[in-house]
C-alpha cells in the first residue's frame, strides 16, 4: 500500500499559493468588471490545486475525479462550495476509503470547502433517477483527473439514461416549487439573486433543459435552434452576466457565500455599482429598481422560452385552433396571434389581448409566440398611442370587465405595457420602500390593493370581511376604486406630498379617458385623502363628537366615504402582514358607522351622546341584574368626560366591577378579551400616586404587551381609572388564557406599592431594534400643539418601535409631572405614530415645553 504521510510543508505552500492567486484573480476582476472571466480564473486555480494535491494525496486506483454543479460548468465564485465527484468502479475498498478520507481532510486544509460525493456509475445512475438535482449536477460533470476510460463510460451512462421529456417536467415542477417558497415574486425587497424569481437559477432551467434536449448550450445556440431571437439571446446574456457580477459582488462584500441581496449590504452594492442617492431617493433604491427591471425581463423571456420547449418537446398536431376573431385564435387553450406581425401593424391589438383573456374564460394563458410579439411591440406604445380615443376605450373596459382584472393588470405589468400605457406608473415599477411596514415594491402593493378590493365583490371571499363585501356589493361602479387604487401611491419615491401629487394624476387620467365629472370628483378625492380615513381611526378620540362631526365634513357624502372605507382597508391589508389586525379594522369601521350616521342626518353632539351612553350603559348593567341605585355611589364621581370617551359596553363593564368598591384601598385590575374579539382590555382601578401611568406600561412591556389604546381618567376623589388596549404575539386564545394571570400580578404589585413596599414591577429592558430598522431608522420626531379649546396638549410622538418604549415615554411623562388624558398608539410594521393628549404646569411656560421636548427625544 502507498505511503500515505504527507510532507508537512506541501498542503499549507499548495493553501499559500491558492489564496495568492484568487487575490489576483479578484484583483483582477476589481479592474476590469468582467464577471465570466473571474468565474473561470477561480475554477482554474482551483483545478490546479486539486491535481497538484493529487500528486501527494492521490486517488483511489482506477477512480476519476470530476467537478460536478457549477464548478462541473466551469463557474466559481468566491465563496462558493467546490463540488466534486469521486467515481469508483467498484465499491470502495478500506484502503480506498482511507485515500479518499485524506483528500477530503486536505481540502479542507487547504482553504476549499468540499461538497463531495463518492459513487460507483450504477450509484450515478439510480441518485438521479430519484433526485433530479443530482442528474442536473451530473450532466455538468468535467473531467479533472484519474481514469479517462471510466469518465466516458459515465458520460454515456448519463446520456444513454437522460430522457428529454421527463428531465424537462421535473426542471419545470422544481422551478414551480422554487417559485412558491419565494412567494412567486421577483420583487422582494432582499431577494436571492439565485433562487428568486427571474434570478441565476431560472436562466440556468433553461439552459439544462436546452442542453438535455439536443437545442444547445448557450443562448447563441439556442437561438440558433429557433427558441430564441438573436435580440433576445442578447438581452439574456446582458442580464446573465449582470447577475453574476450581482453574485461575486455580494461574495466579495460579505466576504462569504452569500446570495440574498440583503438590507444590510444594499448601500455598500451601490457604491460598488457607483451608484449615487437622489434627492428623494436613496443610493440603494435606484440599485434594487435596476434588478427589479433585469429580474422582469428574465421572468418573461424565462416564461417565452419554457413554452417554446413545452411545445417542440411535447407536440400536439392534432388540435387545431379555434378563431376569437380575425388577430387571435386559441392554441391549446393559449390566446395566440395569428400573425407574427399584428401589433406591429396594428397597435391598438396590445390591448385588446388582454381584454380577450378576460372575456375568455377557457383560455389559460397566453402563447408564447403571443408572449414574444407582445414583448417586442411594446415600443409602439407612445404618445401617439395614448391619446387615440380606441385604446382609452379599451384601457377602461379592461378596468370594467367582471373577471380577470387582476390577473391580466399583473400580466400587463409584467409585459411592461402598464408602464408604458400609464408613464408615471413606470415610475414605480420596483420602486422600494423603506418605510419599515410596507414588504413590498410600491408596483406590487398596487396590485395587491386592486386584487383586496377584487376580493370584496367575490361571493367565495365574503367570510374574510363581510361587511366590506356588504359595502361593495351597494357601491355602483366597482371598476373607479380600482383605478384609484393604480394611482394611489403612482406619485411615491417623488418627494413632496404622494397623496397630492397622486391626485394631479389621476385627475389628468380622468380627463383623458373622458370620465363623467362625478366619477373624476370621487377618484380624485380618493387618492388626495387615501390616509386620511386610517390616520383619524387610529390616532384621534372617535368618542369625541366634534371627530366625527369634522371628518364627516371632510368627506361630504356617503358614497366617498364608502370608497374611501373599501380603499382603506383594502390598501392596510396590501401593506404588511404586520400592519393588519382586528383592532385596527374595528376602529376603521366604528370610524365608517359613526361617520355613515352623521351624514345621514343624525345629530351628533355631546349631550346627545352623553345621554345615549349612559342610557345604554343602564340597559346593560340591569341585564346583568344590577339595581339602577346600586351604581349611584360610583357614577357620582364620575364627570361628564369619563362618559363622552368610554362607550357604553366599557361604562357597564367597569361599573360592574366597581359599584361596591368605590373606595378601595388595594388596586383593582380586571382584564377581558378585546371587544374585536381580539388582544386584551384592561382596566385598572386604584388610588392615584406619582408616575401610576409608567409603573403600568413597565409591567405590561415586561410581558411582551403592546400598548395599542389607552384612556386615562381620574375621578372626583381622586383615584385612578385607567383603561389599556393591548395585544399580545399569540392569538385570542393566548389572550384568554393571561386574563387571569395579568388580574392578580397587576393589582398586587400596584396594591404592594401602596402599602409602601418594595415595588415589584421591574423596568423593562429596551429592546433591541430590527435589522431592518437599524438600516432605515426613522427619524424620531416629537411635536408638541395645543388643542382646539386650549385645555390640553397634543403631543406627537414618531419613531421606530421596540420594547419598553412607552414605558420609556411614560417615565418621562412622570419626570416633568405631565398628567395623561388618552393615548392613541399607532404601530406600523416598525414604525410608532403615538398620540397623547397630555396637561400639566410644564407646558404653561415656553421653556418647559423645551425642556420637556428635549428629554423626550433622548429617550427615544
Amino acid at each position: 500500500m502507498n505511503d500515505l504521510t504527507q510532507p508537512a510543508s506541501s498542503v499549507p505552500a499548495l493553501r499559500a499559493r491558492l489564496q495568492t492567486q484568487r487575490a489576483e484573480a479578484i484583483a483582477a476582476f476589481r479592474t476590469h468588471l468582467r464577471p465570466d472571466t473571474l468565474l473561470t480564473a477561480l475554477r482554474r486555480v482551483v483545478d490546479h490545486a486539486l491535481i497538484d494535491l493529487l500528486q501527494i494525496m492521490p486517488l483511489p486506483p482506477g477512480a476519476v475525479l470530476g467537478a460536478v454543479g457549477g464548478y462541473g460548468r466551469g463557474e466559481l465564485y468566491p465563496f462558493s462550495d467546490v463540488d466534486v465527484l469521486v467515481l469508483l468502479a467498484r465499491e470502495p475498498s478500506p484502503d480506498d476509503e482511507t485515500l479518499i478520507a485524506n483528500l477530503v481532510t486536505a481540502l479542507w486544509d487547504m482553504g476549499i470547502e468540499p461538497g463531495y460525493s463518492v459513487r460507483t456509475i450504477a450509484q450515478c445512475i439510480s441518485e438521479a433517477e430519484q433526485d433530479i438535482t443530482v442528474e442536473t449536477a451530473l450532466l455538468e460533470t468535467r473531467y479533472l483527473a484519474g481514469s479517462r476510460a471510466l469518465f466516458r463510460r459515465l458520460e454515456a451512462a448519463m446520456r444513454e439514461h437522460l430522457d428529454p421529456r421527463a428531465f424537462f417536467r421535473a426542471k419545470r415542477l422544481e422551478m414551480q416549487q422554487r417559485h412558491t417558497k419565494y412567494q412567486d415574486t421577483p420583487y422582494s425587497l432582499e431577494p436571492n439573486c439565485k433562487e428568486s424569481p427571474g434570478g441565476l437559477r431560472d436562466l440556468q432551467v433553461i439552459l439544462w433543459a436546452a442542453r438535455a434536449a439536443g437545442y444547445g448550450k448557450s443562448w447563441s445556440q439556442i437561438a440558433r435552434a429557433g427558441l430564441l431571437t438573436p435580440d433576445e439571446a442578447r438581452q439574456l446574456r446582458r442580464a446573465e452576466q449582470a447577475f453574476k457580477r450581482l453574485r461575486i459582488e455580494l461574495h466579495l462584500t460579505t466576504n462569504r457565500r452569500e446570495d440574498r441581496v440583503l438590507f444590510d449590504v444594499q448601500s455598500t452594492l451601490a457604491t460598488a455599482y457607483g451608484i449615487v442617492g437622489t434627492p428623494t431617493r436613496r443610493a440603494s433604491e435606484v440599485l434594487m429598481q435596476r434588478y427589479y427591471w433585469a429580474a422582469k425581463l428574465v421572468t418573461q423571456l424565462n416564461t417565452i422560452l419554457v413554452q417554446n420547449l413545452e411545445e417542440r418537446l411535447f407536440p400536439r398536431p392534432g388540435e387545431a385552433a379555434v378563431d376569437i376573431d380575425e388577430d387571435f385564435q386559441s392554441l391549446h387553450d393559449r390566446l395566440d396571434v395569428r400573425q407574427d406581425d399584428a401589433f406591429a401593424r396594428n397597435p391598438t391589438l396590445l390591448l385588446r389581448a388582454f381584454l380577450l383573456m378576460q372575456q375568455h374564460s377557457s383560455l389559460k394563458g397566453m402563447s408564447a409566440r403571443t408572449l414574444r410579439a407582445i414583448w417586442h411591440a411594446k415600443g409602439s406604445i407612445d404618445a401617439q398611442f395614448r391619446r387615440n380615443p380606441v385604446n382609452r376605450k379599451l384601457f377602461l373596459e379592461i378596468l370594467q370587465q367582471p373577471r380577470g382584472i387582476v390577473h391580466e393588470l399583473r400580466r400587463m405589468n409584467e409585459l411592461s405595457i402598464l408602464p408604458r400605457y400609464l408613464p408615471p406608473f413606470r415610475r414605480i415599477v420596483g420602486q422600494m420602500q423603506h418605510d419599515l411596514f410596507h414588504v413590498y415594491t410600491v408596483d406590487q402593493h398596487t396590485m395587491m390593493v386592486i386584487r383586496n378590493l377584487r376580493r370584496f365583490t367575490m361571493p367565495e371571499h365574503a367570510h374574510e370581511y363581510p361587511f366590506c363585501s356588504q359595502l361593495m356589493l351597494d357601491f355602483d361602479r366597482h371598476w373607479l376604486l380600482y383605478a384609484t387604487a393604480l394611482f394611489h401611491d403612482i406619485a411615491k419615491g417623488r418627494g413632496g406630498d404622494h397623496s397630492v401629487l397622486g391626485a394631479v394624476e389621476v385627475r389628468r387620467f380622468a380627463r383623458d379617458h373622458g370620465l363623467a365629472a362625478e366619477d373624476a370628483e370621487l377618484i380624485e378625492f380618493l387618492v388626495r385623502n387615501h390616509l386620511m380615513l386610517s390616520s383619524v381611526a387610529q390616532k384621534q378620540d372617535l368618542s369625541d363628537p366634534d371627530t366625527i362631526n369634522d371628518f364627516a365634513a371632510l368627506v361630504g357624502d356617503q358614497r366617498k366615504l364608502t370608497g374611501l372605507y373599501l380603499l382603506t382597508v383594502a390598501d392596510v391589508r396590501g401593506t404588511s402582514p404586520k400592519v393588519w389586525n382586528a383592532w385596527k379594522a374595528q376602529l376603521m369601521e366604528n370610524l365608517y358607522r359613526l361617520t355613515m350616521r352623521a351624514l345621514g342626518g343624525e345629530r351628533v353632539d355631546s349631550n346627545t351622546v352623553l345621554e345615549a351612553r349612559r342610557q345604554e350603559a343602564l340597559r346593560l348593567l340591569r341585564l346583568r341584574g344590577l339595581r339602577d341605585d346600586a351604581r349611584d355611589a360610583f357614577w357620582k364621581q364620575l364627570d361628564v368626560a369619563y362618559f363622552l370617551r368610554h362607550e357604553a359596553d366599557d361604562i357597564a363593564w367597569q361599573t360592574r366591577h366597581l359599584y361596591n368598591k368605590v373606595n378601595n384601598e388595594e388596586a383593582v385590575v380586571r382584564a377581558r378579551l378585546g371587544p374585536a374579539g381580539v388582544g386584551l382590555q384592561i382596566m385598572v382601578y386604584v388610588r392615584d400616586q406619582p408616575d401610576l401611568f409608567a409603573r403600568i406600561c413597565a409591567y405590561l412591556a415586561g410581558k411582551n404587551l403592546s400598548v395599542q389604546d389607552a384612556r386615562i381618567h381620574t375621578t372626583r376623589h381622586g383615584w385612578a381609572l385607567d383603561t389599556f388596549m393591548v395585544l399580545a404575539p399569540g392569538s385570542a386564545s393566548d389572550h384568554r388564557a393571561m386574563t387571569t394571570l395579568v388580574e392578580h400580578e397587576l393589582a398586587h404589585a400596584l396594591s404592594s406599592e401602596l402599602a409602601g413596599s418594595t415595588s415589584t414591577i421591574c423596568e423593562p429592558v429596551a429592546g433591541r431594534a430590527s435589522r431592518q430598522s437599524r438600516l432605515f431608522p426613522v427619524q424620531p420626531s416629537v411635536e408638541l400643539r395645543p388643542d382646539e379649546r386650549n385645555q390640553f396638549w397634543i403631543l406627537s410622538v414618531i419613531t421606530t418601535d421596540r420594547n419598553g418604549l412607552l414605558y420609556a415615554l411614560a417615565r418621562t411623562f412622570g419626570q416633568h409631572k405631565i398628567t395623561l388624558q388618552t393615548a392613541k398608539v399607532l404601530t406600523l410594521g416598525e414604525r410608532v405614530e403615538d398620540t397623547f393628549l397630555i396637561g400639566g404646569q410644564t407646558l404653561n411656560s415656553p421653556r418647559g415645553q423645551r425642556q420637556f421636548e428635549k428629554d423626550l427625544l433622548e429617550a427615544l
